[in-house]
């Protein structure tokens, strides 16, 4: 298995650089390998390569992820992209607009319109912690944009209908000349649609769209954690020139659980114990995610130590293997003792008194000497 290269070594940049330096970097090597100006045999690639590296690093959460686990904390993240335009779909924003056509036309069918996708929405699911481990179907709202019905989506009043645009000659695209360079950009007066409409929708006001109330049922899978996302394909808003719709994407959010704490796809309990429990050992029934399970806590047991309970946590939608539960013990004091537990206490405190642990009876002649050096300093003058 061939060792994949380091994507900061593939952008030229700084594991430090900042999001517009990455930019930078990559509409440089954009330009250098696009294949209609580089005919070399791996400019494709190179330029795939080179976008895979700009996905990652121009992303903060997976920026973070990289960072921190390499190609594996990423795999499976980013996209396959067919050829170069598929490419220029994605990315096209970053170079201005147009970026595809300044090299000849954009698509391989030479002046033929780019379709805009339709936009994203968000929309934000609020799990348990129950639920974000197990996964879940989660019943969502939300509003959207949709074709106008009065319309049906042109934006033309009843009766009319939209005319060619007279800037672009219904290509939706013009083309600017500076010296040799023919740069071709959307049109600035039908922003790309090609049409004008003469008499608006008096509904959707010539937009061709109108508000929508949306319900689903979202199935949410096991292992989110807070700040992930699902997408719903296609559940966005349509697109205004006939192309795919978008896609709705619902923001994961956590609720802080009564008991367990998260760390990635392990879960941490605190657990209070007796001083009796710590002392002599015990075995404790804890709380997992799955019911209880029976923990042992051996005798001599020290405030603040972990016991691990393998398999309990939850589960790493990359890997399929389930983290671990974290048992932290700590001994918790009582505030208040009746008669008979005062009682065994204090003859506890004179034996221990008079069966002092070695790390004890160290401490107590550093504390004796430290108040009291008198003694020393006259055997040393005898």
């Amino acid at each position: 298995m061939a060792t994949k290269t380091c994507y900061y070594e593939i952008l030229n940049v700084e594991r430090s650089s900042t999001k517009q330096q990455i930019d930078r970097a990559y509409r440089k090597l954009a330009i250098k390998y696009h294949p209609d100006t580089n005919k070399n045999e791996d400019a494709v690639e190179r330029f795939k390569e080179a976008t895979e590296a700009y996905e990652v690093l121009s992303d903060q959460n997976k920026r973070a992820r990289y960072d921190q686990y390499g190609h594996a904390g990423v795999e499976g993240s980013t996209h396959q992209y067919g050829d170069v335009e598929d490419i220029f779909e994605a990315f096209g924003d970053l170079f201005g607009g147009g970026f595809g056509d300044f090299f000849g036309g954009g698509r391989r069918g030479g002046g033929r319109r780019r379709v805009r996708p339709g936009a994203d929405i968000r929309c934000d699911v609020t799990l348990t912690l129950e639920e974000a481990a197990r996964g879940c179907h989660k019943d969502i709202a939300f509003r959207r944009r949709v074709a106008c019905e009065t319309c049906s989506g042109s934006g033309a009043a009843p009766g009319s209908e939209p005319v060619t645009c007279t800037t672009c000659g219904g290509q939706g695209q013009v083309i600017q000349s500076a010296g040799i360079l023919r740069v071709q950009t959307t049109c600035p007066t039908c922003q790309g649609a090609g049409k004008q409409i003469s008499q608006p929708c008096g509904d959707c006001r010539g937009s061709g769209l109108q508000n929508e109330k949306a319900e689903l049922n979202v199935e949410i899978p096991a292992g989110v954690d807070d700040g992930m996302r699902v997408r719903l394909q296609g559940e966005g808003e349509p697109s205004p020139d006939g192309g795919p719709p978008g896609d709705c994407y619902c923001f994961i959010s956590v609720k802080p659980h009564e008991l367990f704490k998260r760390d990635g796809k392990h879960l941490i309990l605190q657990l209070p114990i007796s001083y009796p429990q710590a002392a002599l050992g015990s075995e404790i029934e804890v709380p997992t995610l799955n019911g209880p399970h029976q923990l042992t806590v051996p005798a001599g047991t020290q405030s603040g130590d972990v016991f691990t309970v393998r398999g309990q946590g939850i589960i790493d939608h990359r890997s399929g293997r389930n983290g671990d539960l974290l048992v932290q013990v700590f001994i918790e004091v009582p505030k208040k003792l009746n008669a008979d537990q005062e009682k065994l206490l204090r003859q506890l405190a004179d034996l221990d008194h008079e069966a002092v642990l070695p790390e004890r009876t160290s401490f107590l002649d550093k504390l004796r000497h430290f108040f009291d050096p008198e003694p020393e300093s006259q055997s040393e003058t005898k």
